[in-house]
């Protein structure tokens, strides 16, 4: 069963009150807030039958997700994760991090614990990076629900620190920061493997997502001159690796990218 027939059996557990899943995926506990109706979980009346659709996509890869944090986080770190909550918005919203757009991109604000994603941009995913498929809309959300882990882990606030205490190396923390939620979101890919629920070749569109927001091709694709120095979140190639080392391991300890 693939990640879109996985949100199938997240419809029918809805529906019927049950659990549809095996092996401790999905289970309702989606937590998908709609801006429009601040803190609802009703979709708003002139969402279209597409964007209903990446609203349950993104709730059972958020579910699943977390579902996974809650088991492996405290079987090999001793640390008890706690949920965060996702705003899936158009055009634009706020956030307790500032104001965000669609420009900006999908991202994790520290102060709130949510994931911020603007509905279109699984369409730019597919069209303006070339990375089809449900399981590169995953590896996105994955990427963020990432970074509330090191969050979590108190990884996120020790590297702030230290890029206010030097900021001269403030782009090789936020590369390395940006690397290790690419290895966590890996990790989770790895218990999805595990679980059965990855069709073959979903794997391949996991790695070209990561690939295809590599800083490097998004300087090439702006018609920019790749310029190491001015990345944020490492080179496709990069981003590809740690993407496929979490995936292969499924350890957190092997996502140390601060060391290595």
């Amino acid at each position: 069963m693939g990640i879109g027939g996985a949100v199938i059996l997240l419809i029918l557990s809805l529906i019927f009150g049950r659990n549809f899943f095996s092996g401790g995926g999905g289970g309702g506990s989606t937590s998908v807030q709609q801006p429009q109706e601040a803190g609802a979980q009703a979709p708003p009346a002139n969402e279209s039958p597409e964007e209903k659709q990446q609203v349950q996509f993104a709730s059972f890869v958020l579910d699943d997700a977390q579902a996974t944090w809650d088991r492996i986080l405290a079987e090999q770190t001793g640390t008890r994760y706690h949920h965060a909550r996702m705003v899936l918005f158009r055009d634009a919203t706020q956030a307790a991090c500032g104001f965000a757009e669609s420009a900006s991109g999908p991202f994790y604000c520290p102060a709130d614990e949510r994931v911020y994603l603007d509905l279109g941009f699984f369409d730019e995913l597919r069209s303006r990076f070339q990375a089809p498929g449900d399981f590169a809309a995953a590896y996105v959300i994955a990427h963020e629900i990432g970074h509330h882990v090191q969050n979590v882990m108190g990884i996120e606030p020790r590297v702030r620190e230290a890029m206010e205490r030097d900021p001269s190396r403030r782009n090789e923390y936020s590369v390395r920061l940006e690397l290790q939620a690419d290895c966590l979101a890996g990790v989770w890919g790895h218990s999805t493997d595990q679980r059965k629920i990855l069709e073959s070749g979903e794997v391949e569109e996991g790695l070209n997502a990561a690939a295809a927001v590599g800083d490097d091709r998004i300087q090439r694709m702006s018609g920019r001159r790749v310029n190491p120095e001015s990345w944020t979140h490492g080179s496709s190639k990069d981003r590809a690796a740690w993407f496929r080392r979490g995936f292969e391991s499924g350890r957190i300890a092997d996502c140390d990218t601060f060391n290595r």
